[in-house]
């Protein structure tokens, strides 16, 4: 099972944590492993490349665990109006699809929202 956890400071996403393998294929064969790499390297390069923002991330392969931030998602670390919704939005729209997807795969993943402040 993976576990996803999104993070959010005054209703405002600004990041997440994936661990585990979802365990729905063998590993290497996996494709909702596969679907949520790719969305996770989709939100890092917007971010970083789209939406010219600074991303913290961390991929440790050996824990299975992912950790992706960005200060420019808050209002206390972003003035550019635009820039921060876009930013904050991309994380919200990917705890939207994993709601959606989790309808499917309830077996295979389970998410949460912390509410916290941003912490480096």
């Amino acid at each position: 099972m993976t576990k996803l956890v999104f993070f959010r400071s005054d209703g405002i996403f600004y990041g997440f944590e994936e661990q585990g393998h979802t365990g729905y294929g063998q590993e290497g064969d996996d494709i909702l492993c596969a679907a949520l790499s790719a969305m996770t390297m989709l939100i890092i390069n917007t971010v970083e490349v789209a939406y010219a923002s600074h991303i913290d991330y961390n991929i440790d392969e050996s824990t299975t665990k992912i950790t992706v931030k960005s200060k420019s998602a808050l209002p206390e670390f972003e003035e550019d109006d635009y820039k921060r919704y876009a930013v904050s939005g991309i994380f919200m729209a990917y705890y939207k699809q994993i709601e959606d997807m989790i309808e499917e795969y309830y077996d295979f993943l389970d998410v949460s929202v912390q509410d916290k402040p941003y912490e480096s």
